[in-house]
Formats: structure tokens, sequence, C-alpha cells
């Protein structure tokens, strides 16, 4: 292989950098209708009426819907971690009875140009009667709706003999914790634009992004049309991060407005709509429990979780109470585990997955959990961890629970060996010694270290298609999506090494659901380990067939050939006699240049790969300010294998900018009444280049993913997972104070708090 490993630039940045990309937003059709969403000001009551008449009295006004013009159509429905008792938390396209969040959708004004229906937006009238919103997760159980509480699902993950654990404990160490609410907040807002073909009758959806092939066939079924019936296409994406590119009541609206209008309908969402409407995740409360032997040795852990859903139960179902739960042990033994994480409704904006769902939160409390236990034994923070951490010779591991309906089962790991790694790496004595002396001269400076083992690969299949034209163009087809991540450069290099050929001679075709049958998309760091594998064994069947077809024009057995920079040659004489691929396939198609020889594959796995890493930080806090400033950031990551290590620092690095947001700027806040106070960028603070130090990633192959034969694991959500545990202990060690962050984020007005309170409050 010669192009697997390398650090190639990405092919797809060529019309970016041109100012030639395709957003949502440059997506337009004649005659196309504009929709506005008109939106609940309350956070909880009953919609008495909606009076849409004087907004679709005015000329250009083509309809104006509310809940009652599509009582028809049914809720948006679940597409992973479907559980019993969720059905009746499904959120409808437009408010009903009910509205439950301050940016609900209310009502649908759809006009010939985006100012028309704004104008016209402002004067639909909304007669809601208020009720007192329902704003925090934990506590007693509360009402929803008549008949149904307000925590819909308790998802448990456990093994173990917890009680014989804590009767054992020498210690027990037991902390409150909390992460606040944060979402993803891509460049680009979401989109959709729907028209009907004239000529075929198939609705078109433009602007899809993440999961096509799913949205396709949810939205075929609320519509009562068959998958074929409906296509989405995807362009460039401006970033999804888990949040966008789930289906949202504004994808199913403009599709059916196209289907009832007989036009073209596009919707831009704006930012303010964004940050108010698009999924929220985090926000959630962990009480944790942990028993210890003389060693610090950890027995056994009991952690209780309250997970703020919001409003509705999304197309996530139980993902982030489900991965989360069970990614919570990391790298560490624990001998008898529980967590019960209970899913609760509130007033807020709907909650969904956002880049490393669920574990940035339970690593944060491992983590932190973990640090306690150091301080309340006197032990060296890293020696705890080397004590807990799963020895390799035990790989694979199990957990004997399910994670994301697979068998949570370690594949392959070193973690002591990745510590070490990056403790050589930073030339650790020398780090700490050069802390302790610029605390002793007066300065509030420290370091934080974090472990953690993520999850990736999830299956249970993926289909690619790879063509050669009689020109010699090669495509490969794959239902999966991009998102910004290099898809189109890691898999062209793997197809380019399957096939021999070059890598410009590739091009990548994704998230088109006209051109292959069935898709999973790009989600839970999966593209690389299964797209990938798929795109390998098709290549590879694609140069068999190159290659059979090559004898017969070289006059030579098909296994005494090799393909080497798109030509058919001689293995054991290589300079000699060849023929360009092009021929090849030109011949095999009977000197035509039209048509294609093509192979397919699947790749199918029952188990997902499981990289892992260690994050270190460090800080430095201004007395009087209470300001955190990040003087440094060091990720240790063992991916398996690397298509691209260049792609897998900056996905790395990427992860760890949102974990500083997180951990220290972002925050979707709310008052007493339910409204939102975040939404605008100058309320939800986004870290700038200024406040994200250059990351310094060091990125390994050690233990190759056992569940695909190229070895890969994901990288997409490496960089995030552990920086709000490591900016949390390196802000404790530069204050003094171990333990005394138990909240992210670390805004100035919560570390102010902490510093105010003095030693042992």
């Amino acid at each position: 292989m010669t192009l697997i490993g390398k650090r190639v630039r990405r092919v797809e940045d060529r019309p970016l950098l041109l100012g030639r990309g395709r957003f949502a937003a440059d997506v337009g059709f004649p005659d196309q209708l504009h929709m506005r969403v008109l939106r609940s000001p309350v956070a909880c009551g009953r919609l008495r009426a909606v009076d849409a008449a004087a907004a679709a009295g005015l000329p250009g006004v083509a309809a104006v819907w509310t809940g009652g013009d599509v009582a028809d159509i049914p809720p948006i429905d679940f597409r992973l971690s479907r559980i019993g008792g969720l059905e009746p938390y499904r959120q409808p396209i437009l408010a009903g009875g009910d509205v439950r969040y301050a940016g609900e959708p209310v009502a649908a004004v759809f006009a010939d140009d985006p100012y028309l229906a704004e104008d016209a937006a402002d004067l639909v009238r909304i007669d809601i009667d208020e009720r007192a919103p329902r704003m925090a997760a934990a506590g007693p159980v509360g009402a929803f709706a008549p008949g149904l509480d307000n925590e819909p699902a308790v998802v448990e993950k456990s093994y173990g003999d917890l009680d014989a654990a804590f009767a054992a404990a020498r210690h027990v160490i037991e902390l409150d914790l909390a992460v606040g609410r944060h979402s993803g907040v891509p460049l680009e807002t979401r989109g959709a634009i729907a028209r009907r073909d004239a000529r075929t009758g198939r609705i078109e959806l433009y602007g899809a992004a993440k999961v096509p092939h799913y949205n396709r066939d949810a939205i075929a079924a609320m519509l009562g049309i068959g998958p074929d019936a409906i296509h989405l296409f995807e362009g460039h994406v401006g970033g999804g991060f888990g949040v966008r590119g789930e289906l949202y009541p504004e994808d199913v609206l403009v599709c059916l407005a196209a289907m009832r209008l007989g036009r073209p309908v596009k919707w831009i969402e704006d930012r303010r709509e964004h940050l108010v409407a698009t999924n929220h995740s985090r926000d959630q409360r962990h009480r944790i429990r942990a028993a210890v032997d003389e060693r610090g040795f950890v027995l056994g852990v009991d952690d209780e979780i309250w997970s703020d859903q919001g409003a509705y139960v999304r197309t996530h179902a139980a993902t982030v109470a489900d991965i989360g739960a069970a990614m919570l042990p990391g790298p560490y033994v624990f001998p008898a585990f529980r967590a019960r994480c209970r899913i609760r409704m509130t007033n807020k904006t709907p909650a969904g997955t956002y880049r490393a769902p669920g574990r940035y939160e339970s690593t944060f409390a491992r983590e932190r959990m973990m640090d306690a236990v150091a301080h309340a034994l006197a032990l060296d923070r890293l020696e705890v961890r080397r004590i807990n951490f799963i020895p390799g010779e035990r790989m694979p591991f199990a957990r004997y629970f399910r994670a994301l309906a697979t068998p949570a089962v370690y594949d392959s790991g070193d973690y002591g060996g990745l510590l070490d790694r990056l403790l050589d790496h930073v030339a650790y004595p020398r780090l700490t010694e050069t802390l302790a002396k610029r605390r002793r001269a007066g300065e509030m400076v420290g370091h934080g270290i974090a472990c953690f083992v993520e999850k990736s690969g999830l299956g249970p299949y993926d289909d690619v298609r790879v063509e050669i034209d009689g020109g010699g163009r090669i495509e490969v087809v794959t239902g999966a999506a991009s998102l910004g991540q290099g898809i189109e450069t890691v898999i062209a290099q793997i197809c380019a090494d399957g096939l021999g050929c070059r890598l410009e001679d590739v091009r990548v075709t994704h998230g088109q659901t006209e051109r292959i049958a069935r898709g999973l998309g790009a989600f839970a760091s999966r593209v690389t380990v299964m797209t990938g594998s798929a795109t390998a064994e098709a290549s590879r069947r694609l140069r068999r067939r190159l290659l059979d077809a090559a004898s017969r024009l070289l006059q030579t057995p098909a296994e005494a050939l090799d393909v080497r920079d798109g030509r058919a040659v001689v293995a054991a004489a290589p300079d000699g006699p060849s023929a360009a691929l092009a021929d090849v396939a030109r011949a095999e198609l009977g000197g035509r240049e039209t048509g294609v020889l093509a192979a397919d594959a699947t790749f199918e796995a029952e188990h997902m790969t499981y990289p892992y890493g260690v994050h270190l930080a460090v800080a430095s806090v201004d007395a009087e300010t209470a300001a955190v400033a990040l003087e440094r950031f060091v990720v240790a990551f063992d991916v398996g294998r690397a298509v691209n290590p260049m792609l897998v620092e900056g996905q790395i690095a990427g992860g760890v900018a949102q974990g500083i947001g997180g951990a220290i700027y972002e925050e979707f806040l709310y008052d007493e009444a339910g409204q939102p106070l975040s939404a605008s960028f100058v309320d939800y603070l986004l870290p700038s280049a200024d406040e994200t130090p250059p990351v310094d990633v060091l990125v390994c192959e050690d233990a190759p993913g056992a569940t695909n034969p190229l070895g890969l694991k994901g990288a997409g959500e490496g960089g995030i997972n552990a920086a709000g545990a490591a900016i949390a202990a390196a802000v404790d060690d530069a204050i003094g104070r171990p333990g005394a962050v138990t909240r992210l984020p670390l805004a100035p007005t919560r570390l102010h708090e902490i510093l105010s309170a003095g030693p042992g409050a």
C-alpha cells in the first residue's frame, strides 16, 4: 500500500477555497416559495388559538399553516436507541394543543420572498394560556401530560456485585457533578429546499446532511409515499457535530409544502432560530460514588444521572443516556458498576447528540472521581489511574452490557502504554517542576490529565460501489455523508490503494440517495471504519476484474499481473509491456467510453471498535478576574491505524476547541419563565483562536482495530471527549484546591465563587 498512512492534502477543499462551494443557501429554483416558521414565545402553555387571517391575506403569501393543517402528519419518529415508553414524547411538526418550549414551531408561512414571509409571520396572532414551566431535570418526578410523567425512561447499565464492593471498601468517595447545556453550533445553520420534479414526480430535498437515507425513508413514511418517491441530495456542509442533519420539523414541512402547494419551497434557518430550535445536548447531573480499597483500586462505582431531555424526545431517543452510561467506566477495570440515567423532560429546547454525546459528561464525572480518589488517599493522580487501568493482556475486554445495541467489548488497547507515551512526549518531570516553580513564585497555574475510551465504527453495515468508465474515470459511490471531516480524501486514499491507481483519478460520491439504495450516513465516528472497509473490498474486487481483462490484452496470466500508478503491468517486469486501466476498461466495454465496470461490496460489523486517548491541559487563572487561560493542550490518541494522520490531527484539534468551549465558555441558560438567555453570540460564547491554544497531537497506532481488516478506528470524537475533565483538573491544580471544580462550564462567575469561598468550602 502506498497511500494509506500518508499525509495527503484534502481533495475536497479546492471548490471551497475558490469560493465555489454549494451550501444549502446556494440552492434555489424558479418560482420557489420561502418558508418562515413562527415559534412559540413562551416555554409552556395551552395553545388556545392561532389567528393567521391577516398573514394569509397579504399579496404574495401562498399559505399559512397551523397545527390543524398538518394534523394528519405523525410526529417525528426515532432513529437510534428506541426503547419502550418514549413514543408519547415525540415532537409534532407544528404544535397542536400544547407548546412546550420557547421556539417550538407553531405556524409556517409560505411566501414569494423571505422578507415577505417574515413580515407575514409577524401578523400571525397566537393565544396561549401560559403555565409555569419545569426547568430542572433533577428532583421529584412531575407531570408531562395527562397520564404521563416527565420521566419517560430510566436507562441502566450494570454488572458485578455492587453491594459487596461497597461493603469491602476502605474508602467511599461521593461527588455531585454537573455539565451545562451545550450544542454543536456549526458555522452553517440548517437549510432545506424541496421541490417536486416535473419529469419524474419525485420529491427532491436539498440540504441533506448526516443521514440522508434514513431521513428519506422517515419523510416518505410520514408523508404516506414510497421511499422511491423522494430523494435527498447533500451538497457542501458547514459542519454537523451531531446536531445538523437529523430529521427536524422544518425538513418535513418543506417537503409537504412542495407536494401540496406545487412549487419549490426553501427554508434557511437564521442564527437565533438555530440557537433555540436545533438540538441541544449535555445538561447532565451526576451523583457518583466509588468504593475504593487502600491501594486506590476502585472496587465499584455507582452513578445516578439526571439527563435533561428538554421538551420532546427527538430522533436520538435514548442514545445519549445509553452510550453515556455504557462508556462511563472508560479505561478502568471497575469490578462492579452501575449507572442509572434518568431521562427527564423539561421546558427547554429538545436535546439530542453532540460530538461525543454522553461521553463528554461521563468522562468528566469519572475523571473527577479518579482525581478525588487520589486526593482522599494522598496518592499520585497518575498512579491511581495506572492501578485501575485494564491490562493489555485482558483484551478483548467485555463490559457485560450493550452500547448502541452492540455488545460493549473493547477490542484492543494499551492504556498504560499510551499514558507513558504522552508523558514522554511532554517531558513530564520537567513540565511539573516548571509549573511548581511558577506556583512558588505566586502564579496560579497547573495541569490536569484525563483518560478515556471512545467508541467508533458502528454497524451493522455499509455499502460501496466502485466504478471505472471507458475513459478511466473512477468513482466511489457510498451511502455515507460528509460533514466536512474529509471523507472524500480518506475514501479516495483507500480506493486508490486497493485499485493501484492514482489518488487524483478517484472521485467520491456521497449523500445522494438516488445513486445507492441504502446507507447509514455519518455519525458515531463510523465512516472511516465502515465505509473505508467496504471501499477496500470493492476496490479489490474491481482490481481483480480489471486484471482478468488485462490478462487478455497483455497475454499474461492475471496472477502474474499487478496494477501500479493506474497501469496493469507484469509484476516481475513492471517496466515492460503495460496497459492503462482506461484502456483495459474500454476493451471490456467493447471499445466504448460510455458505460462502466463496477464492483459492489458490503462490510458488516456486529461490534464497535474502541479507540482511546489521554488529554493533558495546562491552565493559568487570573486571581483578579477569575479568568482561565489555557497555555497548552496535548492529546495522545490511539486510532488503530491512521489512513491520513494529518486529517486525524485536524479532527482532534477541532474537537479540542469544542471541548474548551464546553469547559469554559458555552452554556444555554434560561430564566425562571423558560425564556432562553443565550439566543445570540453575544450571550452564547464560543472560543475564538485567541482562547484556543495550539493543540499538540500525538497520533498512535499501537492497537489496531480488531473489527475490520484494515485495523481502523474512528477519530471524530477523541479531541472533545476528555477536554472538560482535563481542564477542570488543571484549574484545581492551579488554584491549589483539589476537587474544587464540580460543574462545567467554568465561567469566571463560578470560579470567582470558588475562590471567594476559600479552602474547604
